[in-house]
């Protein structure tokens, strides 16, 4: 049985290892990432079998549910087998389904990692990274935070979420940038150049939303169609452009059910050639 492990293993921050076809966990909230999931017990074994998968990459918010999503990982997976990594984010806040606010205040985002640790049930939170960047709070203060919080040993490694390049690298004056997470798939390449960077310079780069929900995988489609010819389901061939675009990728691909989970993870014993990651390439645009 093809496990996660057959993705290869990324350091993050050069010191904590994890297999990188990893799960995101906002799918398992309710409606608009509000409130509990429809079938709890469901979300429950999702993230079990994930683990049982071989995944040991999980990255998680407290504004997913609020607090939902990290309340079911530690209900599902604690105490947590020693190479299980955990990254949550903090400074976005909600206000109802499908509302995310910033709030980057140093206070705001110690709360949320005092909290995080608490409703995650650990002593250290591997990564935790900044939701968004407070536009109205200097980035020296919301990253000096953290890096107070990693001084005093509450978080191991920062991350960013949804920044260019110039922010990493004004970022990196206040503290090491260990990962970053953007929107980026097959379809949505915005990203690259970050991207590109982080390659060059052995950053995590986290693409969230990578089968697009599934868009990329709808009957019929070019994707579809090419996926039917190498015997593999679409949303793996997506996931497999994405391990095989750079090696320090790590999908984190969310799903509310086990036989997704499977399948997405089934995408680590995809290898494509060189000719079929360009075709990839060329067909969704």
């Amino acid at each position: 049985m093809t496990s996660a492990a057959d993705s290869g293993t990324f350091a993050i921050g050069g010191t904590t290892t994890v297999n990188r076809l990893g799960f995101g966990t906002m799918q398992l909230t309710g409606e608009g990432v509000w409130g509990d999931p429809k079938d709890p017990d469901e979300a429950v074994r999702v993230l079990q079998r994930a683990v049982e998968r071989g995944v040991t990459f999980f990255d998680t918010a407290d504004s997913y549910g609020p607090v939902v999503a990290e309340q079911l990982l530690k209900k599902a997976l604690h105490p947590y087998k020693d190479d299980v990594v955990i990254a949550t984010k903090a400074g976005l806040t909600r206000s109802g389904p499908g509302d995310w606010r910033p709030v980057g205040r140093p206070e705001y985002l110690r709360q949320q990692a005092e909290m995080s640790l608490r409703n995650l049930g650990l002593d250290s939170i591997p990564l935790f990274q900044l939701h968004r960047i407070d536009s109205q709070v200097p980035l020296a203060d919301q990253v000096g935070e953290l890096a107070k919080l990693q001084q005093e040993g509450k978080i191991q490694h920062i991350g960013l979420s949804e920044v260019e390049v110039d922010d990493v690298k004004a970022a990196s004056e206040f503290a090491t940038i260990a990962s970053v997470q953007n929107l980026y798939n097959l379809a949505n390449r915005d990203a690259e150049k970050l991207l590109d960077y982080a390659t060059d310079n052995s950053i995590a780069f986290i693409p969230w939303f990578p089968l697009a929900t599934g868009e990329l995988a709808k009957e019929g489609g070019k994707l579809d169609t090419l996926a039917k010819r190498h015997n593999a389901s679409a949303s793996q061939l997506a996931l497999a452009w994405l391990l095989q675009r750079s090696p320090v990728v790590l999908p984190i691909p969310g799903t509310k059910s086990v036989a997704h989970v499977d399948d997405n993870i089934d995408a680590a014993g995809v290898s494509l050639s060189a000719d079929e990651f360009a075709e990839l390439e060329a067909a969704v645009k």
